[in-house]
């Protein structure tokens, strides 16, 4: 039985092991949202003042959705670029809404200095029926290696190949929401053949940077935009935060490359992972937008000051 092939529901996980457990599942992931209103209809309105490029199709069973990027309309090829990626997990929605909303108010702001290259949403399917994972119960965001073991990574990966060396920023833009603990954190235990053991989802916004290239002078710039809009996640009493001790305020570390992660697709100088948590009951839709739009812009900031 491979480690792959897990399906939960919300209020219980459970390990497929048979084909008929997994049609079970999918038929059960109902869509609660449009990926063409809400993601390709704003993407349709930037038409005019930005390029956009069909990168790929994720094709789940004859159901198809277009990946669509936003490009700097007059791109230059002595200029660095900024990639901006969001929807990587599609049930985290500032990420996916945070990229749009940063496209439209201030993607041209920083014309003639460095091209934006922006992926809103890098997994539809999981967008609509506010998922993880996706149709394969696979979590994207540990599939970018090699040229992608998804769908949905390798596309990107694709897209960016002919750009690598030139990319001097990576955000890739997330949540951490109260259904990590209640319903993905438990799958994935199942999946694994683990004991799940419940953790503590930090009230705030917070960074994952790279281990094997911190930045942590970058990581606190971004923080220190972000408060301005929202609070930042405390550690616990252990100094950690989701269980990795912090190394400055709202800041955490994994190993990028090794875990396979979407910010750790290109070799770009700075990178980091954003996590709301639109959960906190002192965050709003629009706060956590707000937030990821303002770690955006400081982000692209540092990084052009640093040049």
């Amino acid at each position: 039985m491979s480690k792959d092939q897990i399906v939960y529901t919300h209020e219980k996980p459970l390990v497929a092991c048979s084909s008929a457990d997994r049609a079970a599942w999918l038929a059960s992931r109902v869509k609660s949202r449009s990926y063409a209103v809400e993601v390709l209809s704003k993407i349709d309105a930037l038409r005019e003042r930005f390029d956009v490029a069909e990168y790929g199709q994720i094709d789940y069973g004859g159901e198809r959705y277009p990946l669509l990027a936003l490009k700097t309309r007059d791109w230059r090829d002595d200029l660095p670029v900024a990639l901006v990626t969001g929807g990587v997990h599609g049930y985290e929605t500032s990420g996916v809404q945070g990229a749009l909303a940063f496209m439209d108010a201030h993607g041209g702001d920083c014309a003639g200095k460095i091209n934006i290259l922006l992926a809103p949403c890098v997994s539809p399917w999981a967008y609509e029926r506010v998922q993880r994972w996706n149709a394969e119960a696979l979590d994207p965001n540990r599939s970018f290696t090699g040229e992608g073991t998804t769908q949905e990574a390798a596309a990107l990966m694709r897209l960016l190949a002919p750009l690598q060396g030139r990319v001097l920023l990576h955000i890739d833009l997330h949540e951490t929401t109260d259904s990590d603990e209640t319903e993905f954190r438990p799958a994935k235990a199942a999946r694994d053949g683990e004991v799940f053991v419940p953790g503590e989802i930090p009230d705030g916004f917070y960074l994952c940077g790279d281990e094997k290239n911190p930045q942590l002078a970058f990581q606190n710039a971004v923080n220190s935009a972000v408060a301005e809009v929202t609070h930042i996640a405390p550690s616990d009493a252990k100094g950690e935060i989701i269980g990795t001790t912090a190394l400055a305020p709202g800041v955490i570390l994994y190993d990028y490359k090794a875990l396979g992660l979407c910010a750790g697709m290109t070799d770009a100088r700075f990178t980091t992972t954003t996590e709301v948590y639109p959960d906190s009951p002192r965050a709003t839709p629009e706060i956590c937008n707000a937030a990821q739009v303002a770690a955006v812009r400081a982000a692209i900031a540092f990084a052009l000051q640093a040049r």
